[in-house]
């Protein structure tokens, strides 16, 4: 590992170990206004469990990680931008376990690459249905990516730089499901990174590490 990244991961490091910044800082890029109050979005009974990846890695002496825009199909998620990451399996042990299979099976990147670094905060996606775990994980390199074109249309190498920019922090009035709401997102090149993803992201990005990010 270059020395470059070195203080950047220790801090990383134990910022997952401490209490997180939760809830608060995910909300920051929900849309609004949200049925039932900001904070009032309680998993139904029978909602799935998945797992996602913020896999960071050195490129161009600056850190990226991978989202992916998803193909259109029947779905409450048709043509977003997500994480690796999808629904937890019987042959998984845990949601990192998710994590790791489906960025395999999505983008190509193997976890005997890559070293898991810590959990953040769980989210509810009341869409889909889902509670949604993103860990966090770093590779030394820039890896191969090799996309399952049925779960990707392309990937998006997101430079950290550009998200923790104010200027490609966002907010537009949009109509979702007949409603209407402002939307805050990260514009990413021609990309709106939204919705739950967006969420999990602010959680990453108010880590006190990123303030070492190079």
């Amino acid at each position: 590992m270059h020395e470059l990244y070195e203080p950047f991961l220790r801090q990383l490091r134990q910022d997952l170990r401490n209490p997180l910044p939760g809830r608060s800082v995910q909300y920051q890029m929900a849309p609004r206004p949200r049925p039932g109050g900001e904070f009032d979005d309680a998993p139904r009974s029978d909602a799935r469990r998945g797992g996602v990846l913020m896999l960071l890695y050195p490129h161009d002496a600056q850190i990226y990680l991978p989202l992916i825009l998803r193909p259109t199909y029947p779905g409450v998620h048709s043509g977003q931008i997500g994480l690796p990451g999808g629904g937890q399996e019987p042959v998984d042990r845990d949601l990192i376990d998710t994590a790791l299979r489906e960025t395999y099976e999505e983008v190509g990147v193997h976890k005997s690459q890559y070293t898991v670094l810590g959990q953040l905060t769980p989210l509810y996606v009341s869409a889909s249905n889902y509670i949604v775990q993103p860990s966090v994980a770093w590779i030394d390199y820039r890896p191969e990516f090799h996309i399952d074109p049925y779960e990707v249309a392309e990937l998006i190498e997101a430079p950290l730089r550009t998200l923790l920019d104010p200027a490609t922090r966002r907010v537009e009035p949009w109509t979702l499901r007949g409603r209407a709401v402002e939307v805050p997102y990260f514009a990413v090149g021609e990309h709106f990174v939204w919705g739950a993803t967006a969420m999990m992201l602010s959680e990453l990005l108010a880590l006190p590490a990123m303030q070492q990010a190079p």
